[in-house]
């Protein structure tokens, strides 16, 4: 693994979750320490169809996934185990947009490399904390809502800059802390505690896909604003519910126009 395309597509084919954090961890180091150039020259990235994933969880729709109260422990390791799933595909989108779109700058590739490692500290820690509830990742059904979303934006840079990071990402800025102040009240401090490292670090990328977003539109001459509201249009036209964490969006890179558009719906 001595080449950044190579590496991200075998952090994203890899099946077992210990084997793609300890390759995304490696990687990570490699690019650190200037180990891990790229090559535009290799062929250009394969179709996209599924990442690699473990053959649990069973994938259901996400109306079939239940819901659960946290006055149990069985509820909570459900609860623990959906973000745990949502930090799981985060490793693997994150690689997709490191292996997906080329001759973007330098940086682009070291803040998605960046991504992946912390997702995949996160999936480790709500790992660890679902073992000690009793269970271990697999043990609950979930969805492919994320990935989805990836296959839908593998044509374009600008589109999945707009909708993984400030739509679906940003979306756990929003719920975030409801489940804290929920945990906290059944008293599993422990899991609330992971959960705010989680939100805390998140921030920061969803402030990339704003970056890399407006660098899209830059390079592309489009004003950002307003592609943004028509990328919404296309692909959400449910449009986005609420309720908003507008300090965290505003943390992350969002305009006031852009809080104002989501307050008003």
């Amino acid at each position: 693994m001595n080449e950044l395309f190579a590496a991200a597509r075998q952090c994203l084919d890899s099946t077992e979750p210990d084997t793609k954090v300890r390759l995304t961890r490696q990687a990570f180091a490699a690019l650190r320490d200037g180990l891990l150039p790229r090559d535009e020259g290799r062929a250009s990235p394969e179709p996209i169809v599924s990442p690699g994933r473990p053959a649990r969880p069973r994938l259901v729709m996400p109306r079939d996934v239940p819901q659960r109260g946290l006055g149990s422990d069985a509820g909570r390791a459900a609860l623990v185990h959906a973000v745990a799933h949502i930090e799981f595909n985060a490793i693997n989108l994150a690689w997709d947009a490191v292996y997906r779109f080329r001759g973007m700058p330098d940086a682009y590739y070291r803040d998605w490399v960046g991504v992946a490692h912390d997702e995949a500290r996160h999936f480790t820690m709500l790992s660890g904390r679902l073992v000690r509830l009793g269970h271990a990742y697999g043990d609950f059904d979930a969805h492919n809502g994320l990935w989805e979303m990836a296959v839908k934006t593998a044509g374009s840079c600008l589109a999945r800059m707009a909708l993984v990071p400030r739509v679906l990402e940003a979306r756990g800025l929003d719920v975030t802390p409801g489940m804290i102040v929920r945990l906290r009240s059944v008293g599993d401090d422990a899991t609330a505690d992971i959960l705010e490292i989680i939100l805390r670090e998140e921030i920061p990328h969803v402030a990339a896909g704003t970056r890399w977003f407006h660098w899209c539109c830059q390079r592309a001459g489009r004003e950002p604003d307003a592609t943004f509201a028509e990328l919404l249009r296309e692909y959400v036209p449910t449009g986005l519910r609420g309720p908003f964490n507008l300090d965290a969006r505003r943390a992350a890179g969002f305009g006031e126009a852009e809080l104002l558009r989501l307050a008003k719906g």
